[in-house]
């Protein structure tokens, strides 16, 4: 999923606002501390094919919206199983599509409200899953509300309209004696960005991720990208290859450096022995004639991601915009040599929006082709609509390129997600008759293994937004109207 959705989340925020969205019980009257609940994280063995621990991020599988800084879309942790024991709705007043959890096990939910359209971050019991506290972050000339990451100080770090990034900490019986969300620290970046394009309001920051090198890099809409120094303040940025160039996805890091992806190329960057951020490839896609329906803007849907069979980042997986059919793009990560490109979906839903899941030798590629984002938050698209009938295909990469091992029809309305130690892709379908199942499917052919229903009707909606799996195995599926708490 990318930040373009910003957008589509506008919409959703019209659509509730019409229907009368309700407002959230008061965090002081329906929920407990934290301290009575909260477990801190222990991260699991790694795996062969894992990407290496970033130690400056919080743990895998919770800390970032794709899984872990590489954007593999897997998690080490396990769902709540086949038959789950409870389905339990938390309304907030906002669109909440990144919800997060640190080491100590408390989630973290940022959403965007209904009123304002701004940013709040959302402090949710471990045990209640109700807002314990809430930070209303500045709305400005950000795509706000969707990318942040834990770090590992279980701090939430993101961007708000002030022109800083910001790193958002929480307390445990503050000093009022409740739980309490704060601004721990500001890196302004309007300086640098005024050095690149003139002035403070040129461009806007639409995703941060932690480095492995403890810097945190970020990405502009206009093509720009770079990191902040979080020990010494000190802010760097370039620009990448013409202000034509727009980014709307994540970005994702390894330890070879910090991999962008364009509306025309993808970008791996890293900084020099003097702190300059330096482009090691490009390589340009096809970024087709046009935006496709379900999707959100012409070019690439995908959020770049780092995967491999051995080390967890040999390799590079973008999906481009070609037509009549997407096609899967692998890089090596080494030389941005293209390593496989392949066709992917049928001509009938071959289009995506979704960051692919990729682990080991495998990637997942789901279809958002048709998608029915909410009336007026797409423009135009060539054809002007199509049905969305779904799709998710398996592509494994072999020695001479790559192939194609099975394709579905599954309507996922969710971005999947891949747990390792599972051995299954959590996702939600949705009906024709609005009716949304969160489903367990077996990476091996594709089958749906289990079915469970989790909302009906337009609040509903999962919009093509990520659920996140806690420790304890409760996976929170962020909506329209808040989250959905499956337990086991």
């Amino acid at each position: 999923m990318l930040t373009r959705v910003w957008v589509v989340i506008v919409g959703a925020v019209l659509v509730l606002t019409a229907l009368a969205a309700p407002t959230p019980a008061s965090p002081a009257s329906t929920a407990t501390s934290t301290g009575q609940a909260s477990q801190r994280h222990q991260d699991p063995p790694r795996r062969r094919g894992e990407l290496p621990r970033n130690r400056w991020s919080g743990p895998a599988g919770t800390a970032t919206m794709h899984g872990d800084p590489g954007s593999s879309d897997t998690t080490p942790l396990r769902g709540p199983g086949a038959t789950p024991q409870a389905v339990q709705h938390v309304v907030l007043p906002g669109v909440c599509p990144t919800i997060l959890a640190g080491r100590d096990g408390v989630p973290l939910a940022l959403c965007t409200e209904y009123a304002d359209r701004a940013p709040s971050v959302y402090l949710l019991d471990p045990t209640t899953y109700l807002p314990l506290a809430r930070l209303h972050l500045q709305a400005g000339a950000l795509l706000g509300g969707v990318y942040a990451y834990v770090d590992h100080r279980d701090r939430l770090v993101t961007v708000d309209g002030s022109g800083a990034i910001v790193l958002v900490a929480h307390d445990e019986n503050g000093p009022a004696g409740t739980d309490r969300l704060f601004v721990q620290r500001r890196i302004p970046f309007t300086r640098a960005i005024s050095r690149l394009c003139g002035s403070t309001s040129c461009d806007s920051l639409v995703s941060v991720a932690p480095g492995y090198d403890g810097r945190i890099w970020f990405a502009t809409a206009h093509a720009a990208a770079g990191y902040a120094d979080p020990r010494t303040g000190r802010v760097v940025v370039r620009r990448l290859g013409s202000r034509q160039e727009l980014i709307g996805n994540s970005i994702s890091t390894a330890p070879d450096g910090t991999v962008v992806t364009t509306d025309r190329a993808t970008y791996l960057l890293r900084a020099d022995g003097r702190g300059r951020v330096r482009q090691l490839w490009r390589r340009g896609y096809d970024r087709g004639s046009a935006r496709k329906p379900g999707q959100l803007t012409q070019g690439s849907g995908a959020t770049p991601t780092f995967f491999g069979p051995r080390t967890g980042h040999e390799f590079v997986a973008i999906t481009d915009n070609a037509r009549p059919r997407s096609r899967v793009l692998v890089y090596r990560t080494s030389t941005g040599a293209l390593r496989c490109s392949l066709p992917v979906l049928a001509r009938d839903n071959s289009g995506s929006e979704n960051s692919p899941i990729a682990f080991r030798r495998s990637i997942y590629v789901a279809s958002t082709y048709g998608y029915p984002y909410p009336a007026g938050t797409t423009g135009t698209s060539d054809p002007a609509s199509a049905p969305f009938v779904g799709g998710l295909e398996r592509v494994d990469l072999t020695r001479r390129g790559c192939r194609s091992v099975w394709r579905t029809r599954t309507r996922s309305s969710a971005v999947p997600r891949l747990s390792t130690a599972e051995g299954v892709i959590h996702t939600v379908t949705r009906s024709a008759s609005l009716a949304y199942d969160l489903v367990r499917i077996s990476p091996r052919d594709g089958r749906v293994v289990s079915r469970s229903r989790i909302g009906n009707g337009p609040t509903a909606d999962t919009l093509q937004m990520v659920g996140s799996i806690l420790a304890d195995g409760t996976l929170l599926q962020g909506n329209i109207a808040g989250l959905t708490v499956t337990r086991r």
